[in-house]
């Protein structure tokens, strides 16, 4: 049913507008036709009920109750009076109008109850009773008018038809200015859609937000211009790059081609081949060494590039970049030690460490420097609160805290990013659960 539903849904925003405001409009005019029909339908019933109770009071006038006996008079409009009227002395019935049938019955019952109530009764066609005692006297007499509601409910069907009709014509209007409205409004956005089509990513100068926008597609102008600026600067870039690469490249591929072409052209010694094969063993060695720094630059980046760090001054020196709170101490064990990565590469790896360890430390920071069996360590140890055990297995999760109101900053970024490099170097980040009190986290890498 939903799939059905999904499929029978407009397509396009300006048709899901329209049967948005259809609905809308559809649910509004619906409460509205039932609450004026219903405050019609009461309205007609007390206009009946006020006529039926003006006939009972002039036909009791015609009633005398000033003697022993309860009386009716004769009067020049009897018959106009009579018509639909009950006249009751007590429970007798005095006076009734002519084959009343089963309807007497059901004045009868209005009478015994006593005093002013009205009924709607069903016999023959829809009709109206109201009892009315006639004051004065001692005698106890009830008079009883019946009133047919057949022109009543006539009425209120008209009325009922007539708001339908409306509501109809008022739907058929809102859904079309709906569209048009939508349609216009709508216009900026196809207008903008084709200019994008049109303008070239690169050479083009054109800006959205160059043009008279209504505040909505002005912000998205905006937006628009900054996405086609990113992807400028991307093409620029690539193309920069491609340059270079092409540029770089040409004189060592040159190289290679001339020997091959020249040891194929001419007899060669095994002195001259070893030469030639130590010119291009040395010109791809070039090649290679200018690829991986290129991409690496581009990629601004160090994952690709060769290197190795010496820890202590590198650790010392991301500490100083971070500005670590509180006492910190690097303690180097045995004599110094290199590791297998850029120093770049190593400062990105244990900055997170060293500023979560700074964030959380209560009063001091230690970093302990190691040989392991297949490489070198790092301890970063603090006397924090450390990490509730609960959250242990999701703290190199990306974008999970333990506990986001702690008032310390972070996204909780961090340790995965650091995690992430490490890994890309052949080694791992750890955190030790058994260390307690505070927190510590354990970094090894390869050895330089």
């Amino acid at each position: 049913m939903s799939a059905l539903l999904r499929r029978a849904a407009p397509r396009t925003l300006r048709g899901r507008l329209s049967l948005v405001a259809l609905v809308t409009a559809t649910l509004l005019m619906l409460v509205l036709t039932v609450a004026f029909n219903a405050v019609a339908g009461h309205r007609l019933q007390h206009q009946a009920d006020d006529e039926l109770r003006t006939r009972a009071a002039a036909v009791a006038t015609t009633v005398d109750t000033s003697g022993p006996t309860v009386r009716v008079l004769e009067t020049s409009h009897d018959e106009l009076l009579d018509a639909d009227v009950w006249i009751y002395s007590g429970r007798q019935l005095l006076e009734a109008p002519p084959a009343a049938g089963s309807l007497t019955r059901v004045a009868d019952a209005l009478a015994g109850r006593g005093g002013q109530r009205c009924v709607t009764a069903d016999v023959h066609g829809p009709l109206r009773l109201c009892s009315r005692p006639v004051p004065g006297g001692t005698g106890r007499a009830m008079v009883v008018t019946a009133l047919d509601l057949s022109p009543y409910r006539s009425s209120a069907d008209t009325l009922l038809l007539g708001s339908l009709a409306l509501d109809a014509v008022m739907l058929a209007c809102t859904y079309v200015l709906t569209r048009l409205a939508v349609g216009r409004a709508l216009r900026p956005v196809r207008t903008m859609t084709d200019q994008a089509g049109q303008w070239s990513a690169v050479a083009s100068g054109e800006r959205f937000g160059s043009m008279r926008h209504p505040a909505e597609l002005a912000r998205l102008g905006a937006s628009l211009d900054a996405i086609l600026d990113r992807i400028r600067t991307l093409l620029r870039h690539e193309r920069q790059l491609t340059g270079e690469l092409s540029h770089e490249l040409r004189t060592p591929l040159s190289r290679i081609i001339a020997e091959l072409d020249w040891w194929r052209a001419h007899p060669r010694t095994a002195d001259q081949t070893r030469a030639s094969h130590q010119v291009i063993a040395e010109a791809a060695e070039s090649m290679r060494t200018i690829c991986d720094t290129l991409l690496a630059d581009a990629r601004d980046g160090t994952l690709t590039a060769p290197g190795t760090a010496q820890m202590l001054p590198t650790l010392r020196r991301s500490a100083e970049v971070l500005c670590v709170p509180g006492e910190l101490t690097v303690t180097v064990d045995g004599p110094s030690l290199v590791a297998g990565v850029p120093p770049a590469l190593l400062e990105r790896i244990v900055g997170p460490l060293l500023a979560n360890a700074g964030r959380y430390a209560r009063s001091a920071v230690a970093v302990r420097v190691h040989r392991t069996p297949d490489g070198v360590g790092v301890d970063v140890t603090d006397d924090g609160p450390g990490v509730p055990p609960a959250f242990a297995g999701l703290l190199f999760e990306p974008g999970r805290r333990a506990d986001p109101d702690d008032g310390h900053g972070g996204a909780g970024l961090g340790l995965p990013l650091a995690r992430r490099l490490a890994r890309s170097a052949g080694g791992e980040v750890t955190y030790d659960s058994g260390h307690t009190p505070g927190a510590r986290f354990v970094v090894t890498l390869p050895a330089g």
